[in-house]
């Protein structure tokens, strides 16, 4: 039996051989059109080989990004608790500063001592300068823009981590630039450096803070339901991708009352905080500043009786001014208004690139985006109902009597 399949396994060699070798002519043929094909073709046919090395390489970009937003929220809070370590001990020894020259000047027409009014003054003086300084980087709004900042760097790490988990093999180069931008946007917002770069302490105009990205214009493909997605707004309860016309009236309204009422509240309440701290910032320096000036006649003839009570007074005076600007922790207050403006700000951009999309399809989820907005807002998606009405241009911002945010 061996032999027998031995001998057939033979037989099927030889002749497979002479087949070959009978026709050399017809390998020829066979061969010349691979061989006359172009090297383009042949590669165009293999690109598909290609592209899941392009989707892992957008992958580990995404991931050396994640990596960079956790380093710096780490970075952000070191230098935030460093930050507020400045704000306590600045305004200890500054008061400290300021009460023992009060003191000082105050016992030193009976102490019949020169050097109570001298080092009275070196000391107001001292206090004068510390203040200035100390007022013009606002140690606690410092502070406070490092806290916000790595609150929103651990934010953006979390959102980046998932995107490059969740969807490996779908991330874009678009999604890697995405994420670079709102990593610049914040390190523009938020600067690690004290100076030169910080943030002005005292600005102009009141402004909401501003961390995210600005939106590029993006060309709008004519989509192939844009008849239906036109026809979309006139038919009442249809529903397109969880967007209804009743859910965008309601995005309308709450975007109305976003713009007039909340963001509106905290940029004038911020403005006044502005000014009192402004007011103060200048009145402690000035007045330590006098009080050192008093303090140069003790002693004298010219100075009288007068001098050791103004130095003593003015220095207490800055005490209390630095006290209630530092202590009250004014320049914190500011930021966190302007970053509560920025976050009714953003919230708002979200709504208009929203609804600034003509087709449905290429929105969010209306149902999942209706969810999102109230649990920014501290509200139920049913809450926001009651904001319908106010889309209509008929209703008056000044008939608008409830904020559209319940969580601060």
């Amino acid at each position: 039996m061996a032999a027998a399949l031995q001998a057939q396994r033979l037989f099927l060699t030889a002749s497979t051989s002479t087949s070959s070798s009978s026709h050399p002519a017809r390998r020829g043929l066979q061969a010349s059109p691979a061989a006359s094909a172009p090297a383009a073709d042949l590669a165009l046919k293999l690109d598909w080989i290609a592209a899941p090395a392009r989707d892992g390489t957008a992958a580990e970009r995404l991931r050396a990004v994640a990596d960079a937003a956790a380093d710096r929220a780490e970075m952000h809070d070191i230098i935030g608790r460093q930050r507020d370590n400045w704000n306590h001990l600045l305004l200890h020894s500054t008061n400290s500063l300021a009460l023992a020259a009060s003191a000082m000047a105050a016992l030193a027409p009976g102490a019949a001592a020169p050097a109570l009014g001298a080092s009275a003054g070196v000391l107001l003086a001292t206090a004068a300068v510390t203040m200035a300084a100390v007022n013009r980087i606002q140690p606690s709004q410092l502070a406070e823009e490092q806290r916000n900042a790595t609150r929103l760097w651990r934010q953006l790490e979390r959102d980046v981590s998932y995107r490059a988990a969740a969807a490996a093999a779908a991330v874009t180069d678009a999604d890697v630039q995405e994420a670079m931008d709102r990593v610049l946007a914040l390190d523009a917002a938020y600067p690690l450096p004290l100076l030169p770069g910080m943030l002005e302490k005292f600005p102009k105009t009141v402004e909401p803070a501003r961390w995210w990205p600005r939106r590029r214009a993006q060309p709008q493909p004519q989509p192939l339901n844009s008849r239906r997605s036109k026809s979309f707004g006139r038919r009442a309860g249809s529903s397109s991708n969880g967007w209804t016309p009743e859910l965008e009236e309601e995005m309308r309204g709450l975007l109305r009352v976003l713009r007039a009422k909340d963001e509106r509240q905290y940029l004038t309440v911020g403005a006044l905080v502005l000014a009192l701290n402004r007011g103060l910032a200048v009145a402690g320096p000035a007045l330590a500043g006098a009080g050192a000036v008093a303090a140069i006649f003790i002693g004298g003839d010219a100075g009288g009786n007068w001098a050791p009570g103004a130095a003593a007074l003015c220095g207490a005076l800055a005490a209390a001014a630095n006290t209630v600007e530092h202590g009250g922790q004014l320049g914190m207050v500011f930021e966190l208004l302007r970053n509560c403006a920025g976050f009714y700000r953003k919230l708002q951009e979200d709504i208009e690139a929203a609804l600034g999309e003509a087709d449905p399809e290429r929105r969010e989820n209306g149902e999942v985006f209706e969810t999102k907005v109230a649990l920014l807002l501290g509200r139920s998606a049913s809450d926001l109902r009651q904001f319908r009405e106010m889309a209509s241009p008929s209703f008056r911002d000044e008939d608008i009597q409830d904020y559209a945010g319940k969580l601060f």
